[in-house]
């Protein structure tokens, strides 16, 4: 791991390996720059995201390279109706000394692609979220670690699809982000068919290591924030909350249930990060509404009415901001 002499210098060596990072990954993932933006900061700011599309969009493919990328070890789970909490933290079982010997399972990774996770009954998504809060499982009474850095890079398919289990809000709130992807234009999809059907495979660079993640992960946290960023996103929150005194009108109209406290910790990281991939030492209000989106959008809950009228939760925020 290269150390620097300064955070300014730690802070434009991030800012180039983040270029470096997204253009090695445009070799694989074609279009999608939004996505792989949004989930990029949200690995440097040390949290996860929850990945929303229709089947078909690359969603596997674009962790997977993310992971190539970063030199991290990297675990797939499939989420299925019949997976169970133990199929993913892991079990003891008992040996041929007859004694009890933990066998780790999946989550011990630092990068999870859990597939589908809305899939899986609520007893094994909690498994894994629990594994996300606190990085470490607790089996037959033993803490075990996982492995740092470590991200939950989650998919999940549009609840309309059959056979699926909504994420509780207490657990979509674990996620940092909710990053939407839709369907490629037509210059994209021309050049993903092209890339995909043929001979030639793709040899991806190696840009960064868990080391280098954990020390850029400092970095974010040191960086200096103004008091009116603070307020403007504590209130920006304020306003999500339908009975709160700060609340804005079309709140109290269309939504059920306000962001908590969490949604103004990661604008605010999420912020500071935006800020040194821009170039700037200290996050502005701006980069406290570019980041908006992705922080609220699973965190707002609109009520019958909202959902009678249409109203989506973006064009919900977007008034807010």
């Amino acid at each position: 791991m290269q150390s620097y002499a300064t955070d300014t210098e730690a802070a434009q060596a991030m800012k180039e390996k983040f270029e470096l990072i997204r253009k090695t990954i445009a070799k694989v993932i074609v279009g999608q720059d939004d996505v792989v933006n949004k989930l990029l900061i949200s690995i440097l700011c040390n949290g996860h995201s929850l990945l929303v599309g229709v089947p078909g969009l690359a969603k596997t493919l674009l962790v997977k390279t993310v992971a190539d990328v970063l030199d991290l070890s990297f675990k797939r789970i499939q989420f299925t109706p019949d997976l169970m909490p133990s199929d993913i933290t892991g079990a003891e079982i008992l040996n041929e000394q007859r004694q009890f010997q933990f066998i780790k399972g999946p989550v011990f990774a630092n990068i999870i692609l859990a597939d589908e996770i809305n899939r899986t009954p609520p007893k094994t998504q909690a498994a894994l979220l629990e594994a996300m809060q606190e990085r470490n499982v607790t089996i037959g009474g033993s803490l075990h670690e996982l492995p740092l850095p470590f991200f939950v890079l989650a998919t999940q398919n549009p609840i309309e699809q059959e056979g699926t289990y909504p994420l509780p809000e207490a657990q979509l709130d674990r996620f940092m982000f909710m990053i939407m992807l839709d369907y490629p234009n037509f210059a994209e999809e021309v050049n993903i068919v092209r890339n995909t059907t043929g001979a030639m495979t793709t040899q991806l660079d190696k840009i960064l290591d868990g080391r280098s993640i954990l020390s850029f992960q400092e970095l974010v946290r040191r960086v200096p924030v103004p008091d009116n960023v603070f307020e403007y996103a504590v209130g920006l929150v304020h306003k999500t909350r339908p009975l709160s005194p700060a609340a804005h009108e079309i709140a109290k109209q269309y939504v059920a249930y306000g962001a908590g406290p969490r949604a103004s910790q990661y604008l605010v990281l999420a912020a500071k990060c935006n800020a040194l991939l821009n170039g700037k030492y200290s996050p502005d209000i701006e980069d406290v509404k570019a980041m908006a989106m992705p922080v609220l959008r699973h965190r707002v809950l609109r009520n019958y009415k909202a959902e009678a009228e249409g109203i989506t939760q973006e064009s919900l925020i977007k008034q807010l901001l």
